[in-house]
């Protein structure tokens, strides 16, 4: 576990009767801040990883900005994860951000030893009124995702899409069929490879996956994990980001990434510590587009490369979807390589 200070710069049975309802009562008062909330994140892979790094930067920005007082825990193993939940909590920290996809259940038993610290974690599961000190969120980032398969769709000259991820849970399966569906409706005889490469942070192995997709045809790459627009840049065909933006790292390679904010849904955490009503929530619909969550990167040098009729469908599409006039779907079943 790698540890760093950053001062102001810087399925569920697990509560249930009286306990419960004492927790509740006593939470309103308890999770009032004054001045900046002491802030921990607790990271299970670096902070330079993709998906972390969006919290990592929102973090970094509400520190800068004096809201919160953070500091970090990056490497954590599941094993460990209760332990240092612990250390931050006793420690007087306020808010602890995180993941917990791997230890749902016991962190959430943890957490209700803690009921003065609020926790706003990633999570499969949806918020528990039983544990009201647990707010949960997720990157419902599906409205870029769709976007950028409607680029891929337009960019792709052999209609066969490689597609590398970490799981396939909801977190990822969602992109991926959002993606898929726009890149079906540019060009419906899309062949999908689709793997998993059973990590969160193994660039080699999801490199080495991506080079068997093209072996096999692909000239489109979907980047859920890194090391997969790495092969593409060596093999010479096109990638497509996910969570961050790479274009700048490969000009050559990434047409289009679709991109998360973290930040309005940490802002949202915070305004709710300072107001005493942080509570059981899902903030996943802060990731929404129309909520600021995320967006379409700039093209970079692929700028005046993609077809204008396909921008043109991409510029009434994002609009309409800030608009609230077209949803794009949310499918967490596992995609298939079809």
């Amino acid at each position: 576990m790698t540890e760093s200070r950053r001062l102001s710069a810087s399925r569920r049975q697990l509560l249930a009767g009286s306990g419960a309802a004492a927790l509740a009562a006593m939470l309103p008062s308890r999770l009032l801040a004054a001045g900046p909330i002491p802030t921990a994140g607790i990271y299970t892979v670096p902070v330079e990883q993709q998906w972390v790094s969006r919290i990592h930067k929102a973090a970094e920005a509400a520190a800068a900005g004096g809201r919160i007082d953070y500091r970090f825990s990056e490497n954590v193993s599941n094993t460990d994860y209760p332990r240092v939940i612990r250390e931050y909590a006793e420690g007087g920290v306020k808010l602890i951000i995180g993941e917990i996809f791997g230890v749902e259940q016991e962190a959430r038993e943890v957490m209700a030893d803690y009921p003065e610290t609020a926790f706003l974690m990633g999570s499969s599961f949806k918020e528990d009124p039983a544990l009201p000190n647990l707010a949960v969120f997720d990157n419902y980032i599906q409205d870029a995702a769709y976007l950028t398969g409607l680029i891929a769709g337009a960019m792709t000259k052999s209609a066969n899409v490689g597609m590398v991820g970490g799981f396939p849970i909801p977190e990822v399966n969602r992109l991926m069929h959002a993606f898929m569906a726009g890149v079906r409706e540019i060009k419906p005889e899309t062949r999908f490879q689709v793997a998993f490469i059973g990590s969160w942070f193994d660039p080699p192995k999801a490199k080495e996956t991506a080079f068997a997709m093209i072996e096999n045809g692909a000239d489109m790459l979907y980047a859920e994990r890194f090391g997969v627009s790495d092969a593409a840049a060596e093999r010479g065909v096109l990638a497509i980001g996910n969570v961050i933006d790479t274009q700048a790292d490969y000009p050559d390679t990434v047409v289009a990434s679709a991109i998360w904010h973290f930040e309005p849904t940490l802002e949202a955490a915070i305004a709710a510590v300072n107001a005493g009503s942080f509570t059981a929530k899902d903030y996943g619909i802060y990731s929404f587009m129309k909520e600021g969550g995320c967006s379409l990167a700039p093209l970079g040098t692929f700028e005046g490369k993609v077809p204008a009729e396909t921008m043109a469908l991409v510029a009434e599409r994002e609009a309409a979807i800030r608009a609230g006039t077209f949803t794009v779907a949310i499918d967490d079943s596992e995609p298939k390589s079809a």
